[in-house]
């Protein structure tokens, strides 16, 4: 079986991180701290995909809080609204291509306008392993 065959959507992250808008970044921070992840989807209260937060953002909005007196504020201030989003109907090898040519560790999956998981390099990485003992 070729791993062209590997339906991507049986690896994809079900119940990924996620933070809200409103979410503080201090919130976000905590968020994937716990987790220990290095970024998180931002979702609407209508589970649609607004944006990602990173810990390079985070970081960034602190040395910027730290030169103007104001450290802080919703991840909305912060967040890269630019999301590269993938659909359910690929296979494992079209998502790593996808992945690595848009230079992404993670990329959230939307089926009809609402965000269902994710796939990242872990996924992809777990499903060739398990491919590889078969």
């Amino acid at each position: 079986m070729p791993l062209t065959s590997i339906r991507a959507i049986d690896y994809m992250t079900k119940n990924p991180v996620t933070v809200t808008p409103s979410n503080s970044l201090f919130e976000a921070i905590d968020i994937m701290i716990t987790a220990k992840v290095s970024g998180a989807t931002v979702i609407n209260e209508r589970r649609e995909v607004v944006g990602v937060i990173s810990e390079i953002d985070c970081l960034q909005a602190i040395l910027k809080g730290t030169y103007h007196g104001e450290i802080g504020g919703p991840v909305s201030d912060y967040m890269s609204e630019e999301v590269d989003i993938i659909g359910t109907d690929m296979d494992i090898l079209a998502v790593a291509e996808k992945l690595i040519k848009e230079k992404r560790r993670r990329m959230p999956v939307v089926q009809n306008g609402k965000f269902i998981g994710q796939y990242s390099i872990r996924s992809i990485l777990h499903a060739v392993k398990e491919f590889n003992l078969k």
